[in-house]
């Protein structure tokens, strides 16, 4: 009798275990975790950092990243990351004696991902997602200040090649090598956008879409701001190139139509960005750099008649706020619950404290997905 009774309680213990571990693993399977930076801006220098001057962007980033890896491994924290996204500005623009694309991106690789240990909940490798902001795509095409060297296209090939293993190119050509593509992460469509839903890429979204169901939440990342910038745009006048008096950066393929002027309004660009939005409601959330500081807030288009959920954040290197206060340097850890529906994004203070590895913790912003 009493070997039964050890008998049947090592039983419970073991089911409990099962039913335990069970659990965990359908918890892992609707819990999405992702940390999110953006404008790490190789080239650059930053002038005071953990009480030293003149300090390096690859210095300052592998900082940061030191911090990411020591906040994936504290599981009282968080179970696990899924990804790494970076929004552009991989590489600083060649002006006033910065270092070459080609240089910054070799930095870019050794600090986000040789040195990028980040890890999923079941111990796989974290996902690195990186897309191009106007800095590298400027650095490729050529720009309207003088540049040295006039162009190089590093961190623009790159990021094609590390985000298309399979489909490796050495020549960047921007009408044809477009750094977009999209990924499903545990129930979440993930699309990952050329500087700015611009009409050619709204039209390759549309492809993207067509079989994804409206019950899928749907997050976009991009480099720019919805609130698009004239520059980005292709030149309106004489020969529509890149020029000292125009001004216009044609990064993206679509000409501009407010007007003539660079410091024009955007209007009719944003409309066709709000339209396609009306027309895709499962659109949840729109993350991008580009600003360079935390922020969380809702884009209502100019006519005022979208809600579109924006998560704007810092860079180590630019930041509008950082810059001047180091302790405010940010990236965000974004937690997505697919069972209640909830989008948690959370400010991380990576240098809160300095020279240490311990965060502190900022804004908060929860939203619902369904």
């Amino acid at each position: 009798m009493k070997y039964k009774k050890h008998f049947l309680f090592a039983g419970l213990v073991l089911w409990l275990l099962f039913v335990n571990a069970n659990a965990n693993a359908q918890l892992n399977d609707s819990v999405i975790n992702f940390l999110f930076t953006s404008d790490v801006h190789f080239g650059l220098i930053k002038d005071h950092f953990r009480g030293r001057d003149k300090v390096s962007a690859k210095e300052v980033d592998l900082a940061m990243m030191h911090v990411m890896n020591q906040l994936a491994a504290n599981h009282s924290i968080v179970a696990g990351i899924d990804a790494l996204v970076i929004t552009g500005d991989i590489a600083n623009r060649m002006e006033n004696g910065v270092q070459s694309a080609t240089k910054s991106w070799n930095e870019f690789k050794e600090v986000f991902v040789d040195g990028n240990h980040l890890k999923k909940a079941n111990g796989a490798k974290s996902e690195l997602f990186v897309v191009p902001g106007n800095h590298d795509m400027s650095n490729a095409i050529g720009f309207h200040r003088p540049m040295e060297p006039k162009k190089d296209a590093a961190s623009m090939l790159g990021i094609y090649n590390l985000m298309f293993p399979n489909n490796q190119v050495s020549k960047f050509d921007s009408s044809l090598t477009r750094i977009h593509y999209s990924r499903d992460i545990k129930g979440v469509h993930f699309i990952f956008l050329s500087l700015y839903p611009d009409s050619a890429e709204r039209v390759w979204m549309e492809k993207d879409l067509k079989n994804i169901p409206l019950t899928t939440p749907v997050f976009l990342f991009a480099h720019s701001i919805p609130d698009v910038e004239p520059r980005f745009f292709e030149n309106p006048n004489g020969l529509h190139d890149i020029n000292e008096h125009d001004k216009f950066e044609n990064l993206v393929p679509e000409r501009y139509k407010d007007g003539k002027d660079v410091k024009g309004e955007t209007h009719i660009e944003q409309n066709g960005f709000v339209d396609f939005i009306q027309q895709h409601h499962n659109i949840k959330v729109y993350f991008h750099g580009h600003e360079n500081w935390t922020e969380y807030y809702d884009y209502n288009g100019p006519k005022n008649n979208i809600n579109l959920t924006c998560i704007r954040t810092d860079s180590p290197m630019k930041g509008r706020n950082s810059a001047k206060d180091e302790s405010k340097l940010a990236f965000e850890l974004v937690s997505i619950n697919m069972q209640t529906g909830l989008l948690t994004v959370k400010e991380v203070l990576w240098n809160a404290r300095l020279n240490s590895n311990e965060p502190g913790w900022g804004q908060v912003g929860t939203y619902h997905l369904k």
